[in-house]
């Protein structure tokens, strides 16, 4: 499938006689509101797909000369206030449960520290047409949502399966009558469930700002390396952003938003490849969070805002655990891992559980009644491992032991299985002794980000292991007899690191 790149298009209507001096003048006066922050296509069907927009004051981030708050919490011993730092030495803390706010340098705001790109008000709509035709179809204008740091979302129908779809996204403020600015995207439906096809994605995972890779301005290296191979679709696991340190409340909880997707690197890519996102605890609210989490470490920030925001932020469905089906091979299940959970640190047993009872119904139910080839279920969190024993959020430890074990017993129960999970800042392949089910981490977007396991501890399970950062890549060949599945490890350069290839069984 060919992808295509685009620039911004911007037109400007002047009206009645100018003199030649003036009209050249005039053309140089770029008028907002701008899309600085690019937009993003998702939840794709066979039939339909969601475009977010956001809005934006400026053409660019503020750059990264600009200063960051600082951010303090409070010592009730001497009533001073210090950064993590402090409390990591004398308390060892590194959240620490204390009183907490963000100390702005002089004359500056949460608009204009690095990378804040300001919203603003104004109307939106979508043109979109099948590859190679000339007349657009057109969305009605819609105002986007100050509340929702000017962002919004517009649901595509009706389209054709399997096809190649060009889309354009024109701005202008509420006054005017045209649009004033746009931008070219492009995306590909999904095939009918009964068309066997190829179908090629990726599956990348915890993106932390301070830890980019691809200096000036670009973000991570993988986004240039992952559309290169051309993917008909990206599944993002979470922790897209990390509020933990500094989003102490829903203005900072925006900015973090603002400056990812205000990377050129972000932009080019999430205009060109669908993305089903998922949420997990840093983009929720804050490190292995459940809803019944207490603490004063995150300021003013709620998790329940936390949810909210991010389903503001990305392209989304009503409900968060989603599957789609992509033509007669595949389908990928995508649960929500942290708004149902049980407390983290309650007693394992039949009542504690990650899902929930609707989710776990649902999953269950619609897993039964899928004929596709593959069935793949994308995690945010590790189902098989294995995982650190100190952590307690996950399917594979002993945290939620008995909820893992039955989720394990279930999937194993059908053929041409395989479970992917992001959250681990490493890369592995590994196989569950008892159920013999497949699990594929992708690892971290950089290698600045890599840790959390030691690459000489290969332990039994292991198939592969890598304290990498890169992505993950899946494809799926239909042939006469027998339809190939691949998943393969990539480095942030896009090098093939490891690759498992299977064939279905009948």
């Amino acid at each position: 499938m060919k992808r295509r790149k685009f620039i911004y298009q911007t037109s400007l209507g002047l009206g009645g006689l100018v003199p030649l001096a003036n009209q050249l003048s005039a053309l140089d006066i770029n008028i907002g509101p701008y899309l600085a922050t690019g937009i993003k296509i998702g939840e794709v069907t066979a039939s339909e797909a969601i475009v977010w927009v956001r809005l934006t004051k400026d053409t660019k981030p503020v750059p990264k000369t600009a200063p960051i708050p600082q951010f303090v919490y409070l010592d009730e011993a001497n009533g001073e206030w210090h950064p993590v730092a402090y409390f990591k030495e004398k308390y060892k803390q590194d959240r620490p449960d204390r009183e907490t706010k963000a100390v702005f340098p002089d004359r500056y705001t949460v608009n204009t520290i690095e990378g804040a790109v300001p919203g603003t008000n104004g109307d939106i709509r979508i043109l979109y047409r099948k590859k190679g035709e000339s007349k657009w179809n057109n969305t009605d204008w819609k105002t986007v949502d100050p509340a929702a740091d000017f962002c919004t979302q517009v649901k595509l129908k009706g389209l054709q399966a399997g096809t190649d779809y060009d889309i354009k996204v024109e701005v202008k403020s509420s006054s005017s009558k045209n649009a004033t600015n746009s931008l070219m995207g492009s995306f590909a439906t999904a095939s009918l469930s009964t068309i066997s096809k190829d179908v090629h994605f990726m599956v990348t995972t915890c993106h932390e700002y301070d830890d980019q890779d691809d200096r000036n301005g670009m973000g991570f290296k993988i986004y240039k390396h992952m559309q290169m191979l051309q993917p008909d679709f990206m599944v993002h696991t979470g922790d897209v952003v990390y509020y933990d340190q500094k989003a102490k409340d829903i203005p900072l909880a925006h900015w973090h938003w603002q400056r990812m997707f205000g990377l050129e690197g972000c932009k080019e890519f999430y205009k060109q490849v669908p993305t089903y996102f998922m949420k997990d605890d840093h983009d929720t609210w804050m490190n292995d969070c459940d809803p019944q989490t207490k603490t004063r470490f995150m300021g003013k920030l709620t998790f329940e805002q936390g949810v909210k925001i991010f389903s503001e932020q990305v392209p989304m469905s009503e409900k968060p655990f989603r599957t789609f089906r992509w033509g007669k091979d595949l389908q990928i299940w995508l649960p929500e891992g942290r708004e149902y959970r049980s407390k983290n640190n309650s007693k394992d047993g039949p009542d504690k559980s990650i899902w929930g009872k609707e989710q776990m119904q649902w999953f269950k139910d619609s897993f039964n009644a899928s004929d596709a080839t593959y069935k793949i279920i994308v995690s945010a969190t590790p189902i098989v491992g294995p995982d650190r024993p100190q952590k307690n959020d996950n399917h594979a430890n002993s945290g939620f032991a008995y909820e893992g074990a039955e989720i394990r017993k279930f999937i194993a129960g059908y053929k041409n299985v395989y479970v992917i999970c992001g959250d681990r800042h490493w890369q592995y392949a590994s196989k569950d002794k008892k159920t013999g089910l497949m699990e594929f981490a992708c690892g971290p977007a950089s290698d600045e980000h890599a840790g959390g396991w030691k690459k000489e501890d290969i332990l039994p399970e292991h198939r592969y292991l890598n304290i990498v950062g890169g992505f993950l890549g899946v494809q799926i060949k239909p042939g006469k007899e027998k339809t190939a599945i691949t998943f393969t490890h990539y480095s942030v350069d896009g090098k093939k690191l490891h690759v498992e290839d299977f064939t279905n069984e009948a």
